[in-house]
């Protein structure tokens, strides 16, 4: 998992697919963009761009993805994002099928992030996240997840 923002600069670089994908985070205004999908390479790398509303910790529940990087963006609103890896110990609870996504119920050494406008986590398939949840209260967010396929790396 890596957690930064898009205005630090930095000399550090990234692989080429998840630059491709920083990329497009800096050049869009999401504030004036419909919600949706948009491509940037077909399904290699792909955004979509989403309006959702925070929710309390017991009302959200841990994901990860196996073919799919998520390079989630935080637009406007105020973000807390879950984190641990995937150790094994706690298996996946639900699985809906031909979906990139698996369910968790509960989540060993889970620590969290606060991700504000301009903030990017990157969770790999090693790393179980939980998205969504509120910092204090309930809040609309803007957030856009761009999704790198991981043999595109």
């Amino acid at each position: 998992m890596i957690f930064s923002s898009i205005h630090t600069r930095s000399s550090i670089t990234y692989p080429e697919a998840i630059e491709t994908a920083l990329k497009f985070l800096k050049s869009h205004d999401f504030t004036s963009m419909e919600p949706g999908r948009y491509e940037i390479q077909g399904d290699d790398i792909f955004a979509n761009l989403m309006d959702a509303q925070t929710k309390p910790l017991e009302e959200t529940k841990p994901e990860a993805h196996k073919e799919y990087i998520d390079v989630q963006f935080v637009v406007s609103g105020t973000e807390k994002l879950g984190f641990a890896p995937d150790t094994g110990s706690c298996p996946p609870c639900d699985h809906p099928e031909g979906e990139d996504i698996w369910f968790y119920e509960g989540l060993e050494n889970e620590s969290f992030v606060i991700s504000t406008p301009g903030c990017f986590s990157i969770f790999f398939p090693e790393d179980i996240h939980r998205p969504c949840v509120c910092q204090t209260k309930p809040e609309a967010i803007r957030k856009v997840v761009v999704k790198v396929r991981v043999s595109a790396l």
